[in-house]
């Protein structure tokens, strides 16, 4: 009776002598057997529900009466449901999204499988998926439900919208100055160089243009070695002060051109742990920028305070500023605020994104504070060196 009532773990008495011996033996036997089958089968429950609930995609299982018969964690978080309220509800009551219902629908009506992608709007903002969808249909032909398995694909078209925007921004960049080189060129083949004026200007234009097309493509070169996986920094305990007088000497005739200065305000002994070839490649690009989107005669900042576990290096300016809602897109490559300034200034659009990365590998970050028409701040914060 225990048995069958589900208790496996009932054992009979071994009171009664002779033929009944046999039985209690046998049903013993049996009880075992039956409470082995039944830890097994808890076992393989308990290791599916793990994997539906940890998996990388979202599932959802509509049942035979178009309810809602399972959805695990990541298809509820996606969509932000409650399990509890969604279990039990036919799917179009449980106000699913309006593009994931349709495609329902359609595996419904087709009684075959079918992949869409679809936005879905999630509190992080819209969301693409890639969502499959297929009829669940047992051995002799019975409907079962439908199973619909979705899976995050917005990393993917970021990544895949970067690469085109820097395909796109490459091939623009570069062909500015050969088109400059090709055109002024053929004018000095045309006989253009017999006058010896217009052949000077022809030929300053063209080394200009040549010049501009080699700092792109060693930008170009350094972001790609920068991003490469594997690339490792050459860490060590590096004074700040030495890093900035490095980065200050190294626009010196810039600054000259310009006829600005550079206030420094730094503590004498401050260690971080950084590449110091790198750092002073940071520092550099964070100057340059500075004295080239700054008016002539103006000063430039640049201060270093420990704070925490950190040390913050900040580069403050007199320039243009930036507009609140660049911000956010500052670091992307080939991303520029006033393009016409930036190429005016020898640029390439290449100069923050190398920072980002590099201060990243550092285990650091870079904020920015800016107001238009008043001018700019970056702080690049570094770890401090162990003691």
């Amino acid at each position: 009776m225990e048995l069958a009532k589900g208790n496996y773990s009932a054992r009979a008495g071994w009171t009664a002598p002779g033929t009944q011996l046999g039985m209690v033996t046998a049903v013993n036997a049996l009880a075992r057997n039956l409470q082995e089958m039944e830890s097994m089968r808890e076992t393989e429950a308990e290791r599916l529900e793990t994997l539906i609930a940890n998996m990388g995609s979202g599932l959802l299982m509509i049942g035979r009466n178009s309810e809602i018969s399972m959805a695990n964690s990541f298809f509820l978080n996606q969509i932000g449901k409650d399990d509890d309220r969604l279990i039990g509800l036919p799917y179009k009551a449980a106000a699913l999204p309006e593009a994931l219902v349709i495609l329902i629908d359609t595996v419904s009506i087709r009684e075959k499988p079918v992949t869409e992608q679809i936005d879905i709007i999630a509190e992080t903002g819209i969301r693409t998926m890639a969502v499959y969808s297929a009829p669940v249909i047992d051995k002799h032909g019975g409907w079962l439900g439908i199973v619909v398995v979705m899976h995050d694909i917005s990393e993917l078209i970021r990544l895949e919208k970067i690469r085109k925007d820097f395909v796109a921004n490459v091939s623009h960049e570069l062909r500015t100055p050969v088109t400059s080189i090709k055109g002024f060129s053929e004018t000095l083949m045309d006989g253009a160089i017999q006058d010896e004026s217009a052949a000077m200007q022809f030929l300053e234009i063209i080394h200009g243009e040549s010049g501009r097309l080699e700092m792109l493509i060693e930008d170009l070169l350094d972001l790609s070695k920068i991003e490469k996986e594997g690339y490792v920094l050459r860490l060590q305990p590096v004074n700040v002060n030495e890093v900035i007088e490095r980065s200050v000497r190294s626009i010196s005739g810039r600054l000259k051109n310009r006829e600005m200065t550079v206030e420094v305000d730094y503590p004498h002994e401050l260690l971080i742990k950084a590449d110091p070839e790198r750092l002073v490649q940071v520092l550099v690009n964070l100057l340059t920028n500075a004295v080239s989107y700054s008016k002539p005669g103006t000063l430039i900042k640049v201060t270093a305070a420990e704070t925490a576990s950190m040390v913050s290096i900040s580069v403050t300016d007199q320039g243009i500023g930036i507009p609140a809602e660049e911000l956010p897109r500052l670091f992307e490559r080939f991303y520029r605020v006033d393009k016409a300034r930036s190429r005016d200034s020898g640029g390439t659009g290449l100069g923050l994104s190398i920072v980002k990365h590099l201060v990243d590998l550092h285990g650091g970050t870079i904020t920015v504070e800016s107001e238009p028409g008043k001018g700019s701040t970056f702080t690049v914060s570094i770890p401090l060196a162990d003691k």
